[in-house]
């Protein structure tokens, strides 16, 4: 489905964005677009993948005239351009506004009008009833990804909407782990914020495979989510002991905004949820069952379960596991 296609990366100099063209370069692809803002991260990237299929497009998705020109001709878009840090946005609103909403119709708008085949935006477990702005942004922009399949282009050409929902990345680059090992090095102390907090764990290898996946197979007004272990910060701590011996222990207190447990479909949700192999899809309630069943070929169950699916009531990583991922990263690094 991807050989010979012309796609474009939202946010492309971003972590998801490089690791997703490095991924995507794999394929028979013809070019991929990396639209962002920040010049210096492009010249860098461009030196990274030297890649004469990679085009280097200086703009924001705010801009829906630069959108328009950079989509043309595109097959698939993968929107990943947004603003994510939770304090700055916490204090600038406004500006996450005008990025993760009036950003994402903006996308919506110039693959309407490019009839661009598939646009796949890429969601957060924080949209899940939201506790800060921030999610309450990226849930206005998978609201707006399902309605989006209600309209057609110029052409009646029906442009295919979707989106996919995780969580944080395991031991990438700001996590827990990360955050941690720095900790242990600098100072034989870690900082954690509740003993009992939990959180999906997903690598970056299994998020572009979901991705894809759903990129590949995704029909539309449909939001995907992987089935994943989870992990509590009480493991965490046990596996640095583990690796490093005694560690010296200061609970901080969870911040403003955060969850004391990741939920990655709520109550609600779970009743237009359905079971997929290794993920979930919840449908659009507009849609009716017998639809969702013919459209996948009966491969697909209902979900009998209607409790929330949260990194509490998940299956948990062993602790070996989680060893496996701190060393992992600390030989990857110079941490």
């Amino acid at each position: 489905m991807l050989d010979g296609k012309k796609i474009l990366i939202t946010g492309g100099t971003g972590s998801l964005g490089k690791a997703l063209t490095k991924r995507l370069l794999k394929y028979d692809v013809e070019t991929i677009r990396i639209l962002s803002r920040n010049e210096s991260n492009q010249v860098q990237m461009n030196s990274e993948f030297s890649d004469d299929r990679l085009r280097f497009l200086l703009g924001d998705i705010r801009d829906k005239e630069r959108l328009v020109k950079s989509m043309e001709d595109v097959d698939v878009v993968f929107h990943a351009a947004a603003l994510k840090h939770v304090p700055i946005i916490e204090y600038n609103p406004f500006e996450a506004i005008k990025t993760n909403v009036v950003g994402s119709q903006n996308v919506i708008d110039a693959s309407l009008i490019h009839n661009v085949e598939k646009v796949v935006c890429i969601g957060t477990d924080k949209a899940v009833s939201p506790l800060n702005i921030y999610g309450a942004t990226k849930l206005l922009m998978e609201k707006l990804f399902v309605a989006a399949n209600n309209y057609f282009n110029i052409n009646r050409y029906r442009t295919q909407f979707f989106a996919v929902r995780y969580g944080n990345v395991f031991g990438s680059s700001g996590s827990v782990i990360p955050k941690f090992l720095e900790q242990v090095k600098n100072n034989k102390k870690i900082t954690i914020t509740d003993e009992n907090m939990t959180r999906f764990s997903i690598t970056m290898e299994q998020a572009l495979d979901f991705i894809l996946d759903c990129t590949i197979n995704g029909k539309a007004a449909e939001i995907y989510v992987p089935k994943l272990k989870s992990y509590s910060i009480s493991q965490i701590k046990d596996a640095f002991c583990k690796l490093f011996g005694n560690i010296d222990v200061e609970n901080i207190g969870i911040r403003p905004g955060e969850k004391l447990h990741e939920v990655l479909i709520n109550q609600e949700e779970m009743r237009y949820c359905w079971n997929l192999n290794d993920k979930f899809m919840i449908s659009n309630p507009n849609v009716k069952d017998e639809e969702i069943l013919n459209s996948y070929n009966s491969k697909i169950k209902k979900s009998s379960d209607f409790n929330a699916y949260t990194s509490e009531n998940s299956e948990k990583l062993a602790v070996g596991e989680i060893q496996d991922v701190i060393q992992k990263f600390e030989k990857n690094t110079d941490i």
